[in-house]
C-alpha cells in the first residue's frame, strides 16, 4: 500500500471570492501586497492567493493556479478557514459554491446516485440538510430503475424533495464550518 501523499490533493483551478489590491485593511506595514481569497474548484478548498503584480481580479472569476505556468497568481499562500474570510467573501462563498455545482452538476448529482450507509441506522443522503428519512427512501427507490441525469431529472422524479442543489449547498458551508463529522463534499 502507498502512504498517501498530501501533495496529491492540490487544487488546479479557483474562483475568486475577493480580491483586496491593498491587502488586508488590518494587517500592519507598509509593503502590503494584494491578495485575493478563493475557493479551489476540485477539492472546495478555501485558498488566500497572491495575484501576479498589475493583476486585478474580479469575484467569480475563474484561476489557474496548478503547476506550471499561470497567468493572474504568483503563488498560493496557502489554506485558510472559513472565519478568516473577509464579510464580502463570506457574501459570495454561496453563490461561487452553486456555481461550482451548476459547472459540474454530474460530480453532485453522483452522490445521489451513489450514497451509501453509513452504520446500520444511518444513511449518507440523511446528512443532507432537510433530507430525512422519507426522502432517502424515495431517492434510494427511483435510482434503482436509472441513474439520476442531473437535479432536474431528481426533482422529477422524487416528488416534493425539497431544492436538491440548495441542499447540496447547505452541506458544503456547513462543511467549511467545520459543523460536520463526516466530510461529503470537501477534502
Amino acid at each position: 500500500m502507498e502512504p498517501i501523499n498530501k501533495q496529491q490533493v492540490k487544487e488546479e483551478n479557483a474562483i475568486i471570492l475577493e480580491y483586496l489590491e491593498h491587502g488586508y485593511p488590518m494587517e500592519q506595514g507598509t509593503m502590503k501586497s494584494s491578495i485575493a481569497q478563493a475557493l479551489g474548484l476540485n477539492h472546495l478548498t478555501l485558498l488566500e492567493l497572491i495575484p501576479k503584480k498589475d493583476i486585478h481580479l474580479q469575484p467569480q472569476q475563474e484561476v489557474y493556479i496548478g503547476e506550471g505556468k499561470r497567468d493572474d497568481i504568483h503563488h498560493i499562500k496557502g489554506r485558510i478557514s472559513i472565519d478568516k474570510l473577509t464579510n464580502s467573501a463570506r457574501k459570495e462563498l454561496p453563490h461561487v459554491i452553486e456555481t461550482v455545482i451548476s459547472k459540474d452538476e454530474e460530480r453532485f448529482i453522483e452522490f445521489f446516485n451513489k450514497a451509501q450507509p453509513l452504520t446500520m441506522r444511518m444513511h449518507q443522503l440523511e446528512l443532507l440538510p432537510g433530507l430525512g428519512k422519507k426522502h432517502m427512501w424515495e431517492v434510494i427507490n427511483a435510482r434503482k430503475g436509472k441513474p439520476f441525469e442531473n437535479f432536474e431529472d431528481l426533482k422529477n422524479r422524487v416528488k416534493l424533495i425539497p431544492d436538491p442543489k440548495g441542499m447540496v449547498i447547505k452541506r458544503i458551508l456547513a462543511e467549511l464550518e467545520g459543523k460536520e463529522k463526516y466530510k461529503l463534499f470537501i477534502g
